[in-house]
């Protein structure tokens, strides 16, 4: 066969070309450089790693006809021996054939020879955890006291099965699951070098897919060459792994956002169409939720040539950061447990509509109803204790009562003066309508700041930087509002910085006050006092309540 597959053409012949592996690979050079030479060596790692590839790199290190060297020369007949497979002084046992302890004892009785052509005889035992119990105690007495021209190299993707006795008499390297993205990297230059045109969107696909081995990187690049005819396509690879794109996943997160059960459904329908695996449909939905709340916390760690980055950006702008966690954990879950639903669609559909249940509460909160009375609330000492009210279940987003009169405003910041009355209809408690609202629609109205209104027309004014909401929820928002306010009303949107009047601008200052108030209550409280002093203890996390307690 003239043709040879990419994981054993491209395998590695020296130190420089090994990919992912710098912390072994510095520590191997060093000590050949200096000369200090150990009798046994194990190799750790997951497979296709480049356990066995760095053993044979090794065996040319030590028998090279240029010395013991860090960078064989390649061109020697003991190189090209090794690379070849027929150096006579390297000796490379599958412990997973050869278990019995007669195995064993067979390859300590020539271990006492001589090298015939090389400087070391060089033993590499893959997969050393399948040998039996017998045959390791019978190499133990050979492992730590070798004959000088003996070298052991033992490989395993399982050391917690090999007996201590052996780790301690062998120096241990751990070899790491390569990462996608130098995986990528790596098969870029492959491809370039094969001549195989290619789509860099396919690439980070077989990344992931290969889940940290560069061999089986390699062999489904082999097989998505195959599938595209000579050419590596992003589509065609997706539809070989069976993976879903984001593009699909997008709908079904904004329909979860805007509470949308039939769009819901019928994307998981069209899922489902195209025969695509729910597992990894649920990999890549937790993925990608990890990406928004990426996005959410650290927006400047979203690379900037990340595929679909603005609508990743306009759902991180729609979905509170609970929300995306509460998510992730359900997709996860839903992962694991797919194998136990009567079908996969059907666990792939419970997941989703579990999503759709269990959304937090995300009503607007008044901080002089938030904190419970007694001696479970934190507040400073000495403060009149606070009225509290119970929160609606989970789930549900009905208005919670509260201690002001309907359509009320809340007490006005300092600084801040209070929306003027208005006649008509909606007289300015635009706290009143965010309340009412639910969803993705919902977090739109709390991001939105009142300017004016009067009994036929509300203005409305979104920061700048959240324009593009408007793309997908602001009819939404409109019709939402016409049905809370009536057919008469027209909603107009103006784009700026806000005012700090905005619901939920509102809500995080009050959130960070009853943060330091809860700080200030249990630093200032004396038991804590005390324990700090006198027992070393310390705070880790203080949170205020939010909810009360029975």
């Amino acid at each position: 066969m003239s043709h040879q597959v990419l994981a054993r053409k491209w395998r590695p012949r020296s130190f420089e070309q090994l990919v992912g592996q710098e912390h072994v690979v510095r520590a191997l050079s060093n000590a050949l450089t200096q000369g200090r030479l150990h009798h046994a060596y194990l190799f750790t790692g997951t497979r296709g790693c480049g356990k066995t590839t760095l053993a044979r790199i090794l065996a040319k290190c030590l028998n090279c006809e240029t010395g013991i060297t860090a960078t064989p020369c390649g061109t020697c007949p003991a190189c090209q021996q090794i690379e070849a497979g027929r150096f006579v002084d390297l000796i490379e046992i599958d412990a997973a054939s050869y278990t019995g302890v007669d195995n064993m004892r067979e390859v300590l009785e020539n271990a006492q020879y001589a090298p015939t052509a090389g400087r070391y005889k060089i033993y590499i035992i893959d997969e050393v955890h399948m040998l039996s119990k017998s045959a390791f105690n019978a190499m133990l007495k050979t492992l730590e006291e070798p004959p000088a021209h003996v070298i052991f190299i033992l490989a395993t993707t399982d050391p917690q099965k090999v007996p201590v006795t052996v780790l301690s008499r062998c120096l241990q390297f751990n070899l790491k699951q390569m990462p996608p993205g130098r995986v990528a990297e790596h098969l870029s230059h492959v491809l370039k070098g094969e001549s195989v045109p290619f789509e860099a969107g396919a690439l980070n696909l077989l990344a992931r897919a290969a889940a940290g081995s560069m061999r089986d990187a390699l062999s489904l690049t082999d097989q998505a060459i195959a599938y595209g005819s000579g050419q590596i396509r992003e589509a065609d690879t997706r539809d070989m792994l069976g993976t879903v794109d984001q593009a699909y996943l997008f709908p079904l997160l904004e329909a979860l956002a805007t509470q949308d059960g039939a769009r819901l459904m019928q994307e998981a329908e069209a899922i489902s169409e195209r025969s695509l695996s729910f597992d990894a449909a649920l990999q890549d939905l937790a993925l990608l939720l990890q990406q928004a709340a990426l996005a959410q916390a650290v927006p400047d760690a979203i690379p900037t040539d990340f595929p679909d980055r603005e609508r990743l950006f306009s759902l991180a702008g729609i979905v509170d950061p609970e929300t995306i966690q509460l998510h992730y954990q359900i997709a996860t879950l839903g992962r694991r447990d797919l194998e136990w639903a009567p079908d996969e669609f059907a666990g792939f559909t419970m997941t989703l509509l579990r999503m759709l249940a269990f959304v937090p509460d995300t009503t607007i909160p008044d901080r002089t109803s938030m904190l419970t009375p007694g001696t479970g609330d934190a507040r400073p000492s000495g403060s009149a204790p606070m009225q509290a009210r119970p929160n609606p279940p989970r789930g549900f987003d009905a208005p919670a009562p509260d201690d002001r009169p309907p359509n009320s405003l809340p007490a006005p910041e300092p600084g801040m003066s209070p929306t003027p009355p208005a006649t008509g209809a909606f007289d300015g408690d635009w706290f009143g309508i965010t309340r009412r609202l639910q969803g993705g629609v919902k977090q739109l109205s709390a991001l939105c700041e009142l300017v004016e209104h009067d009994a036929r027309r509300l203005v409305l004014r979104l920061p700048q930087d959240k324009k593009s909401l408007l793309d997908s929820l602001g009819e939404k928002l409109r019709l939402a509002l016409v049905d809370l306010l009536g057919p008469q009303m027209k909603v107009e949107f103006q784009f700026g910085a806000t005012g700090g009047g905005a619901p939920a601008e509102i809500v995080a200052r009050q959130r960070a006050v009853r943060q330091e108030e809860a700080e200030a209550a249990i630093y200032g409280d004396p038991f804590v006092q005390a324990m700090m002093a006198e027992g070393q203890a310390t705070v880790t996390d203080i949170q205020p309540l939010d909810r009360t307690t029975t």
